[in-house]
């Protein structure tokens, strides 16, 4: 296939991360930064309130992730139950697209985490080589 033929077919398929303008990019963006991965990591392993996540995910503040909930929940892998008891309580799930994406999100990071001796070998060879950043 050519350069030229596989263009057009990229251009047919009805969604493409690689078009500026389709909408994939910007879930693809809310799963994979940071928050977004790590908050479907952590509503893999059951429904949690705000202040669990939170704690779940080390390191987050409370503002950015209530915005990568409001995002997750706006693409439809999130859902918000809002109980109407005294005080409030808001519970936060994956919804079956969401587990799905959970799903395939868990094996990239477990490879990660089971690589990473390769890695920081692979960091110290290039900081040798090139100098430290």
């Amino acid at each position: 296939m050519t350069g030229t033929q596989e263009h057009a077919t990229e251009q047919d398929l009805p969604y493409s991360v690689f078009a500026r303008a389709c909408p994939s990019r910007g879930t693809l963006e809310h799963v994979t930064g940071r928050w977004g991965g790590l908050t479907l990591g952590a509503l893999h392993e059951g429904s949690l309130r705000f202040n669990e996540l939170r704690r779940r995910v080390d390191g987050v503040s409370e503002k950015m992730l209530s915005q990568t909930l409001h995002a997750l929940e706006r693409d439809g892998l999130v859902r918000r139950e809002a109980q109407p008891t005294n005080p409030p309580r808001v519970d936060y799930e994956l919804t079956p697209l969401g587990h799905e994406v959970a799903e395939r999100l868990l094996s990239l990071i477990q490879c990660v985490e089971g690589r990473m001796d390769d890695v920081l070998a692979a960091r110290e060879r290039y900081d040798a080589t090139r100098g430290a950043r």
